[in-house]
């Protein structure tokens, strides 16, 4: 059995297009993966394109083999949109080789530990700030319409919530994003007194809402200095998070947060490969070091939660899908390792999201059933995509 072809797909998911990967093979067998084309990766498709050529005629089986011929050619440059595309390529193989071997991706390692995972309920509150009419779901402006937020989150089961930031701009919300470059306060990245007064109402309104045995988190993402940081930890020290995330490319800065915290640290998420994930680990820097299966692909994922556990820290997915098939490698990555700690996922989302495949994520009483039919579990559905094009 060979590589002899692949093909990308892009539909609308709304908040961004969704983006797929398929690879052919020569005995009709078809892998799918997922890559992410709206984190900053402009161009991606054309690099996945371009790496995709050179496995044509490879081993599908010998996925060890191709990453490494991948990683040499794009040693120059490695990390970035050349590793998103490598991700993209491995994690279609995976689907290819859990479908040969009659084994979903999960069992591939070392056997799947669990048939069922905890998730939190991320962005909750981001999206209905952002997209409410997208999402046809009610608009949160107001700190009463978060405390209807938590109690909504509570109802439906979930044990965890994760939000982001929110400033009052004109007697209304708006998010905090200017660690992106998409709000003002950019580049200087400075906290001022009215998002600091905003974000600890906001969390307050959550708590008051989900009540005290759903646990609150907050993502400050990179949109603040350390200076800004420590003043918004500090603040929030009475709500006892499951986890403060934060992202810097600093392990001192994140050991400094964690002498201050009384709460966990997550970080992670924007760092590639276990060279890069060493030094962290080595300073001692997270409580949670937060793996992208998307963005480092399954193969390198589940090495960089292999370093991670003989540092004692666990691992949690980080999980930023359009079209749900990036959802579902998070699931088989958090059914697969040991030292997992619980799962993201977007709950708000377009509606029409998961009509890109042929079967979706349950998710049942704050935890999702993990996929067991071979490969990924699912197949991606040309023609829904075909009927909503990508912006």
């Amino acid at each position: 059995m060979h590589i002899v072809g692949y093909k990308l797909l892009f539909g609308d998911a709304g908040f961004c297009n969704a983006c797929f990967l398929r690879i052919d093979t020569t005995d009709g067998l078809v892998g799918w993966s997922e890559f992410a084309e709206h984190t900053g990766t402009a161009g991606l498709s054309k690099v996945v394109t371009e790496l995709c050529e050179l496995v044509i005629g490879m081993d599908p089986m010998g996925i060890e083999r191709i990453a490494a011929l991948l990683r040499g050619r794009t040693f120059q440059a490695s990390g970035g949109v050349n590793q998103h595309a490598i991700a993209a390529i491995v994690n279609a193989l995976f689907d290819i080789k859990g479908k040969v071997l009659g084994l979903p991706v999960h069992a591939l390692f070392g056997g799947s530990l669990r048939t069922r995972v905890p998730i939190y309920w991320s962005r909750c509150g981001t999206n209905r700030v952002l997209y409410s009419d997208l999402m046809d779901k009610p608009a949160v402006k107001t700190f009463d319409d978060l405390v209807r937020l938590g109690e909504e989150a509570r109802a439906r089961g979930f044990k965890a919530i994760k939000t982001d930031p929110v400033r009052i701009v004109d007697g209304q919300f708006a998010m905090v994003r200017q660690g992106v470059a998409r709000a003002p306060g950019f580049p200087e990245l400075n906290l001022d007194p009215g998002t600091l007064r905003s974000i600890v109402d906001q969390m307050s309104a959550l708590r008051a809402g989900a009540g005290p045995d759903v646990q609150l988190m907050l993502d400050v993402n990179c949109h603040f200095k350390a200076e800004g940081v420590f003043k918004i930890i500090r603040a929030l020290d009475a709500f006892d998070l499951l986890w403060f995330e934060y992202d810097i490319l600093d392990p001192k800065v994140l050991c400094a947060a964690r002498r201050i915290a009384r709460f966990p640290i997550a970080s992670l998420e924007t760092v590639y490969g276990r060279q890069n994930l060493r030094s962290y680990l080595e300073a001692g820097a997270v409580d949670v070091a937060i793996i992208d299966i998307m963005w480092n692909g399954y193969l390198e994922a589940m090495k960089m939660a292999d370093l991670a556990a003989a540092y004692d820290v666990n691992v949690a997915p980080h999980a930023y899908s359009g079209g749900g098939l990036g959802d579902i490698m998070s699931a088989h990555f958090a059914a697969a390792v040991p030292n997992f700690r619980i799962m993201e996922i977007d709950i708000d989302e377009a509606p029409w999201k998961w009509e890109f495949l042929s079967e979706r994520l349950t998710v049942t009483d704050g935890e999702l059933i993990i996929p067991q039919k071979p490969g990924w579990g699912v197949e991606v559905n040309e023609a829904a995509i075909k009927a909503r094009p990508p912006r």
